[in-house]
């Protein structure tokens, strides 16, 4: 999906293979591993190849969220049409420095009302586990509300939805 937006702070754009060292930082942060899981990237050099993956998964976004005075990347919205929900599921992951600031909720408010210009979009779903509050807390304040538990593989979900 081909949107950037922007915020009175933040600008929203596709990540791009540029982004590798924020990407690399990113995926090795404390909340990413905890919630999200390790993705293997190593390096500099190795969050290429999983950008790569990225841009080339069909029904996969990933923007990346910058701090507009300081052309900073932040952190990241996804946008992904997973297997076991009927809806798109969004996401968010920030860097630890950034996250208490309103800035994921800022960029998602924002990605919401580009969506809700498009009928396909009208119900969007996200995922969580049930132990993430500060995920939990901002999908509330978004608006979602909680619809049910899910197992996929061994690990419970939460899904949320608009």
């Amino acid at each position: 999906m081909d949107l950037d937006f922007q915020t009175s702070r933040l600008r929203v754009r596709k990540v791009a293979l540029s982004d590798n060292e924020f990407f690399f930082k990113l995926v090795n942060s404390p909340g990413w591993l905890k919630f999200i899981g390790n993705r293997n990237v190593n390096s500099n050099e190795d969050a290429i190849p999983y950008i790569k993956k990225i841009l080339n998964t069909v029904n996969l976004t990933y923007w990346v969220v910058t701090i507009k005075a300081k052309q900073q990347a932040i952190g990241i919205i996804s946008f992904i049409k997973r297997d076991y929900l009927e809806h798109f599921d969004i996401g968010f992951a920030f860097l630890p420095e950034f996250m208490g600031q309103g800035y994921a909720y800022e960029a998602a408010s924002a990605l919401f009302s580009e969506l809700a210009k498009k009928p396909e979009y009208h119900t969007i779903q996200a995922v969580t586990i049930p132990g993430n509050s500060s995920s939990i807390k901002l999908l509330k304040k978004l608006g979602m509300r909680f619809e049910k538990e899910i197992e996929v593989g061994a690990e419970k979900l939460h899904i949320y939805s608009t």
